[in-house]
C-alpha cells in the first residue's frame, strides 16, 4: 500500500510516516513538501491513495487535485487547516474522495483512507448485464458509463453512487443508507457530501431536462428510469 502524502508541513510528514508504519504494516508512505514533487512522484509512484494539503507555497490543493483528476481516479483525501464548508464542498467537487479537517487523529486518518479504498474497489458482487435507461448506458463489467454513445468520466465514489441508486432502481434510497454503502460514512456528517455528489453525477448523466435521479427531501433518493 503506497501512500502519497503532500503537505508543506515537514512536522506533519514526519508524523504520518511513523504513524503510517506503526498503525499499518506494510503500507508505505511517499512524502513530498510542496505541489511541484507531489505531482512528480504521483506520476513515478503511482501511490494507491494521495493524501493533499490544501495550503502550500507553490501551487494550491485544489490544482493538484485537477491535474490528477484529468488522468486519474486514484483515491485523494484532502488535509487542510480549513474547516468552511464551502472549501469542502470545493475540493468534493473538484474530485476529492474525502476531506479531513486539521488537526486529525491518526486512526482516524487510518478509518478514512480505507473506507475511501473500499469504494474504490470493484464490486465484488455478481455483476449485473449492461443497463440501459433511456440515453444513458451502464457496463457494470467494465463500470464505463456512457450518454447518448458518449463516455462519461465519473469519479469511483460517483460511480458507487450511481451503481446503487441503479440496483434500486424505483425504490426510494435513504440518506443513511446511501451514505454508509456508497460513501463508507455511518454517520450523519456525510449528509452534504452526498448532497454534492448527487449534484455532480446530475450534471454529467442527465441531459436536456432528461431526469434520472429524483430527490425526496428530508428523505432520499430514487433512480427513475425513463418510460
Amino acid at each position: 500500500m503506497k501512500i502519497l502524502v503532500v503537505d508543506d508541513d515537514q512536522q506533519i510528514l514526519n508524523a504520518l510516516t511513523i504513524g503510517f508504519r506503526l498503525q499499518w504494516p506494510g503500507s508505505t508512505v511517499i512524502p513530498a513538501g510542496d505541489a511541484a514533487s507531489g505531482l512528480r512522484l504521483f506520476f513515478e509512484q503511482e501511490p494507491d491513495v494521495v493524501l493533499l494539503d490544501v495550503g502550500m507555497p507553490d501551487r494550491n490543493g485544489y490544482d493538484v487535485l485537477q491535474e490528477i483528476r484529468s488522468v486519474s481516479d486514484t483515491p485523494v483525501i484532502m488535509l487542510t487547516a480549513r474547516g468552511e464548508e464551502t472549501d469542502q464542498v470545493q475540493g468534493l467537487e473538484l474530485g476529492a474522495d474525502d476531506y479531513v479537517v486539521k488537526p486529525f487523529g491518526h486512526l482516524a486518518l487510518v478509518a478514512r483512507i480505507k473506507a475511501v479504498l473500499r469504494r474504490a474497489e470493484p464490486n465484488n458482487r455478481v455483476p449485473l448485464a449492461d443497463f440501459v435507461a433511456g440515453d444513458l448506458v451502464v457496463d457494470f463489467r467494465t463500470r464505463r458509463v456512457a450518454v447518448r454513445g458518449e463516455a462519461v468520466k465519473l469519479t469511483p465514489v460517483e460511480y458507487k453512487v450511481l451503481e446503487h441508486l441503479i440496483r434500486n432502481s424505483g425504490r426510494l434510497v435513504p440518506h443513511d443508507v446511501l451514505t454508509t454503502r456508497a460513501l463508507g460514512h455511518q454517520d450523519g456528517s456525510a449528509g452534504d457530501y452526498l448532497k454534492v455528489f448527487i449534484s455532480r453525477l446530475r450534471s454529467k448523466i442527465e441531459r436536456d431536462g432528461q431526469r434520472y435521479i429524483e430527490t425526496e427531501r428530508g428523505v432520499g433518493y430514487r433512480f427513475v428510469a425513463p418510460a
